[in-house]
């Protein structure tokens, strides 16, 4: 190590052994997601977390690249991790191992968090995500082809005036008393529920707008599903012209005739649409003058019936128009699976709890965001490998029972004396998941309702500065929440 730290002969090695300094290295080996074994730690690529030759990430540091990544994404898979808590846990394995004596403050691990260059989390979130995908192999698509879900929601950060001022709360609430919004566009591979690609935009951004970022990501073959948003002209004709094809559901404005249609079988029929006179705005006026005037859409109309539950009708516009290759009932078997992707922003969101990110500004709650969606992928990674393991659908597998396994199993594996029981313990791990599937809940609804009751304290309608609390106010009608 020493020879080809020091030697000018090979200058290209340097920048992968500066990670495996002296230093670091005794500290490296025990910390974080090393403690699960090797079979996550190797889905993060090398080279994204090697040193630079020069600049801020070239130094030979407490807190290296890889291990800073390690411990900011063991941080996201133990949801309400303080910063404290890592570099004490980082303390208790180094002198469990008999390595040097790790600073009690947290401003090494804060600035180095800082230091995490955002192009490379992105990157490891795409790496884990084709990690998931070759984990989860070639089910869920249409004929071979890959589906991508795309879905938008929002999350809060804290309110400081940096986050303020590039993602500004509602305009509905008065100032000092809302939390910032960041605006997520999402794009998910339906084969193993993993998040390939996110942006981000303030509130007020359209879903189309942010959805038009992720266009490059989405390759020829590639099929795309959405919601009512993303059936409209410049999306499905544009999508069109880079080979890649769109299922979403028919907006509520357009009506449907299937007496006017190219009949393909019973309320399913080829229509053609044509170019509107006024230009979409999530395209610019070149990209909508190099539109087609018409395309060739196919529409199709089917209706879920759940017993004892009220019948549902869906209208579905696609671009795949061979009905042999692609049947109805095929196509709606599909959407239907996106309905349970989606839920998927409800494990990252509620499981995981990123609802609400802690970074104080506007680039680290980014990063944030991006540990917690690579903590995500690498749990989609485990519920994929337990599934294909055992011919199990990883959909019944629980996110949550995964995440609990991991951090049980990891205590475990770290003190196991060798690589076979590593290896059996990591078995087991697989096992139990599949042997505790989520039971198959026919109908079940999820209501979008909170049934615990508030405390009966007042709402915050002020700024904290002229905010004034009334005394005895469990007395007042007006100081019920419910009431206000």
């Amino acid at each position: 190590y020493t020879a080809l730290m020091h030697t000018p002969c090979f200058p290209a090695f340097r920048a992968r052994l500066a990670a495996l300094g002296r230093r670091s290295l005794a500290k490296v080996r025990p910390a974080t997601l090393a403690q699960l074994g090797q079979n996550l730690r190797q889905l993060i690529p090398v080279h994204l977390l090697a040193s630079e030759d020069d600049g801020p990430n070239s130094r030979e540091r407490a807190f290296p690249l890889r291990l800073t990544c390690e411990c900011f994404v063991w941080q996201m898979l133990n949801p309400g991790t303080s910063c404290r808590e890592v570099v004490r846990h980082l303390q208790a394995l180094c002198r469990l191992r008999g390595g040097s004596a790790l600073d009690e403050g947290t401003s090494a691990y804060v600035q180095a968090r800082q230091r995490l260059p955002e192009e490379r989390l992105e990157k490891i979130m795409q790496a884990t995500a084709a990690a998931a995908d070759r984990r989860a192999g070639a089910a869920g698509g249409l004929q071979g082809r890959p589906i991508k879900v795309v879905d938008g929601s929002t999350v809060q950060l804290p309110d400081t005036p940096k986050n303020q001022r590039e993602y500004p709360q509602p305009s509905t609430q008065k100032k000092g008393c809302g939390f910032p919004v960041m605006k997520l566009a999402v794009l998910f591979s339906l084969a193993s529920g993993a998040i390939v690609r996110v942006v981000t935009g303030p509130l007020h951004s359209h879903d189309l707008r942010l959805f038009r970022q992720l266009w490059e990501d989405l390759k020829s073959g590639d099929i795309l599903m959405g919601d009512r948003a993303y059936g409209e002209y410049a999306t499905v004709a544009g999508l069109k012209q880079r080979a890649a094809d769109v299922i979403a559901r028919l907006h509520q404005g357009r009506k449907v005739d299937f007496r006017k249609s190219q009949r393909l079988g019973k309320n399913d029929g080829l229509f053609t649409w044509k170019r509107g006179y006024q230009q979409s705005d999530i395209v610019t006026g070149q990209e909508w003058g190099l539109l087609p005037e018409t395309i060739q859409v196919r529409i199709l109309r089917f209706v879920i019936e759940v017993p004892g539950f009220r019948s549902h009708q869906i209208t579905l516009v696609t671009t795949l128009l061979d009905p042999t290759l692609f049947p109805a009932h095929e196509l709606a078997k599909a959407y239907a699976r996106r309905w349970r992707l989606e839920m998927c922003l409800r494990d990252v969101k509620t499981t995981l709890g990123m609802e609400a990110l802690r970074c104080q500004s506007p680039a680290m709650a980014r990063k944030e965001m991006l540990a917690f969606l690579i903590a995500h992928n690498l749990t989609r990674c485990v519920m994929a490998q337990a599934g294909r393991l055992y011919d199990a659908d990883w959909e019944r597998i629980s996110f949550k029972g995964t995440l609990d396994a991991l951090r049980q199993y990891s205590a475990a594996i770290a003190a196991a004396k060798n690589r076979k029981l590593r290896q059996r313990l990591w078995q087991d791990l697989l096992t139990n998941l599949v042997r505790d599937p989520v039971p198959l809940r026919t109908g079940r609804r999820e209501p979008r309702a909170t049934k615990r009751r508030p405390k009966p304290y007042p709402l915050l309608n002020q700024s904290r500065r002229t905010f004034k609390e009334i005394p005895h106010r469990n007395r007042y009608w007006k100081n019920n929440p419910r009431n206000s």
